[in-house]
């Protein structure tokens, strides 16, 4: 996968998190995440960090819950 190809995919969907993208491209979200910051440091993409209640709602809340958003801008 290339930078033009993740710029492809996340300005067609406009805003998407880490998980599907890596899936998308059938890559390891560390992976993706390196491609990503090649668009944020254009300022291209704006990453959006969804966290979750940490526990203080339902106890239950972890990974699933916190989230990176990628916006195409």
């Amino acid at each position: 996968m290339t930078p033009s190809e993740v710029k492809r995919y996340l300005s067609e969907r406009k805003i998407a998190p880490l998980t599907d993208i890596a899936l998308h491209f059938d890559m390891q979200p560390d992976a993706v995440r390196g491609l990503l910051e090649h668009w944020i440091r254009k300022g291209k993409v704006r990453l959006i960090a969804e966290e979750g209640c940490e526990g203080s709602c339902c106890g239950n809340c972890s990974e699933q819950h916190n989230k990176e958003i990628y916006q195409w801008v």
